[in-house]
């Protein structure tokens, strides 16, 4: 097994209920965050860390992701012919960003039944987790992070954030042993614990790099209550067999599994953008004014 990452797994498969009525008819992650949708953001962090393999592992309905990665002829003819040369390399370039595969996991059956999906395209490669509910810091990615990580140790290494107390049941929390430069060995990982039972207050944030160690084991791992198979109890397994890291991260993430962390992207994005930017800061004021 070599220590060189090239391959990422990006499961998009889920319902997005939290978003109803928008993703009743288009998946959440073609939902935008500003003029983007969020599945680009997550692709362009992976290209970035040099992933170059992509797998993204879809469901019913998913279509409009294929189609977005997709080259599509008669808008670039119309771009074209319009002498719309920016518009034209925006489009031309998502269809560049990656060589990218597709599966449908035909069962909301949990996240780790959807990496499981994976490991045909896997092989005995190690790989990189990258989930569209949590957006990285461009230019500082956790994903780049991990990988850099993993050039050193040579395990499987999770991304942690530390999160509020009142926060720790929503995330996979780790607990283990502080081996300097940010780095954590792992010792135990747990599911959404309550708060008095949480082993830190360091929460895996949705991205993954991992050993193909993970696939016997979600073989192994029995479905929760719900009947889902849970990647953190597949990676209790497989930490039992091997040894596994984690990278404390610092940089700026946002969290858009949550309508409150949607809009909140969607207004830090905005400001990031020069021609936005001011328009934003102006409406703002004028709201703050009038509801004084």
């Amino acid at each position: 097994m070599s220590n060189s990452v090239t391959k990422a797994v990006i499961p998009a498969a889920g319902l997005g209920t939290r978003f109803l009525p928008a993703t009743k008819a288009q998946p959440k992650e073609m939902l935008p965050i500003v003029d983007k949708p969020t599945i680009q953001y997550v692709v362009e962090e992976a290209v970035e860390a040099g992933l170059e393999d992509l797998l993204i592992i879809t469901g019913r309905g998913k279509r409009a992701v294929e189609d977005h990665f997709d080259k599509t002829f008669e808008l670039e003819h119309f771009l074209r012919a319009k002498g719309k040369a920016h518009e034209l390399e925006l489009i031309e370039g998502i269809t560049r960003l990656a060589r990218i595969h597709y599966i449908r996991q035909g069962e909301p059956l949990g996240l780790g039944h959807a990496v499981s999906l994976a490991v045909d395209h896997v092989g005995s490669d190690p790989f990189v987790i990258l989930l569209g509910d949590d957006i990285s810091e461009p230019g500082q990615s956790a994903t780049s992070a991990m990988v850099a990580a993993h050039k050193k140790y040579g395990t499987s290494i999770l991304a942690v954030q530390a999160v509020a107390e009142s926060e720790v049941n929503r995330y996979g929390i780790i607990a283990g042993e502080d081996v300097g430069n940010g780095v954590i060995k792992v010792k135990d990982l747990v599911e959404k614990p309550a708060v008095d039972e949480a082993p830190s207050n360091l929460a895996i944030i949705g991205r993954y790099l991992l050993t193909p160690g993970i696939f016997p084991c979600l073989e192994k791992t029995e479905p929760d209550h719900k009947g889902e198979i849970q990647l953190t109890d597949g990676l209790r397994l497989l930490l039992k067999k091997e040894p596994m890291h984690a990278v404390v991260y610092h940089g700026k993430r946002w969290d858009v599994g949550q309508v409150e962390g949607f809009i909140t992207a969607t207004i830090d994005w905005a400001m990031r953008r020069p021609d936005l930017k001011k328009h934003l800061l102006r409406y703002m004021r004028r709201v703050l004014e009038n509801n004084l």
